[in-house]
């Protein structure tokens, strides 16, 4: 519990204290945000603005992490260096996206393509790594059973390992992917993405802690969880909560930087992670409930305009068509924070249950 804290704490003096000395140096390399035409006209007025702070987040989480298992003298395990590294992996991708809009001062970075390549890159090792690594009692990080607040009869493997492994590589794609994706069509108004994140990171926390007191490893019951290493994934979701914490504080409106692609798809790759190893694929759905909200804005608006020639909303994501009817960018902030905070307590809600009734 001492690493949990420590990471979160670590993490949060990071994000605070690092994020404007950062900020200097991105303003002295001229490292500012390019706006597209085509976006809400408010919006205008944040050209320049330092962009790639989640490399910031990135930092923060992986030296909080770092920092409570060296002041605590534990080891770090496998299931929380993989989740760091699909964070890290990802933030990359992003980085290298932020990183050629920037110096092109364009509104396209990695063509979608490239971007895709290099995600599915990253999963795929993340994944094919999960399900290695056994413990002494056979628990490998992830498993190819699909899980919703723990590993359900449904198993990718049917009968045969190798289908298994084949299936979950892309199931864990598909997660990954729409997760990252997620965060990333979230991420278009001045703290909206690292608001919510900080929710469901705290989510984690929780489950992580929850996890590891009722494990079947020393609680060998029937709601006993079958989770490889579940309090130090709490141990990641405390630095991850505590480094949103900190940006938000430059990232809040009026924003002094942006995360950026870099940030998003970090955050939301370990977002992605955290559900996997922690047996709660499927959870992610509910406890991220805004990221699914915005993303099916999107695919909605495609749909009806390729079939119809009609749009449902003024504009896609769903925070941007509520600018267009005039709503101010903290009110639709604070009302997509109250939503997200919604989301994670039935998620929460619904993980506690299922532990109460013995099934769902």
């Amino acid at each position: 519990m001492l690493a949990v804290l420590l990471a979160a704490v670590v993490a949060l003096v990071i994000g605070l204290l690092g994020t404007p000395a950062y900020i200097k140096f991105l303003v002295r390399r001229g490292y500012g945000q390019f706006i597209r035409d085509d976006g809400p006209t408010s919006h205008h007025t944040k050209r320049g603005t330092p962009t790639m702070g989640g490399t910031v987040i990135i930092a923060a989480t992986v030296i909080g992490y770092l920092a409570a298992h060296a002041a605590t003298g534990s080891s770090p395990t496998v299931s929380g260096l993989l989740v760091l590294f699909l964070m890290a992996g990802l933030g990359l991708v992003g980085f290298l996206d932020d990183f050629i809009k920037i110096s092109r001062q364009r509104s396209l970075g990695l063509r979608s393509k490239q971007k895709l390549a290099g995600q599915a890159l990253v999963a795929i090792i993340f994944a094919v790594l999960a399900l290695r690594f056994p413990d002494d009692f056979g628990n490998t990080p992830a498993s190819t059973a699909v899980s919703f607040v723990r590993d359900t009869p449904l198993d990718l493997s049917f009968g045969v390992p190798a289908v298994g492994v084949a299936l979950f590589v892309i199931w864990a794609n598909i997660m990954i992917s729409g997760t990252s994706n997620g965060v990333n069509l979230t991420d278009g108004l001045d703290g909206l993405a690292t608001g919510a994140s900080t929710m469901v990171f705290a989510a984690y926390v929780l489950i992580g802690i929850w996890e590891s007191n009722q494990n079947c490893t020393n609680a060998l019951n029937l709601k006993c969880y079958d989770v490889r290493d579940p309090l130090d994934l709490a141990v990641v979701a405390a630095g991850g909560m505590g480094a949103c914490f900190g940006f938000l504080w430059w990232n809040a409106a009026p924003a002094k930087i942006f995360m950026g692609d870099t940030g998003s798809l970090a955050l939301g790759g370990a977002l992605a992670g955290l559900a996997i190893v922690s047996r709660t694929e499927l959870l992610i759905v509910i406890l991220g409930g805004l990221f699914v909200t915005i993303t099916l804005s999107v695919i909605i608006q495609v749909a009806s305009f390729k079939s119809t020639g009609k749009r449902v909303f003024r504009m896609a994501p769903l925070q941007h068509h509520f600018e267009l009817k005039g709503w101010q960018e903290v009110t639709i902030v604070i009302r997509f924070w109250i939503i997200a905070g919604l989301f994670v307590a039935l998620g929460l809600g619904i993980f506690y249950a299922e532990w109460v009734v013995g099934t769902l």
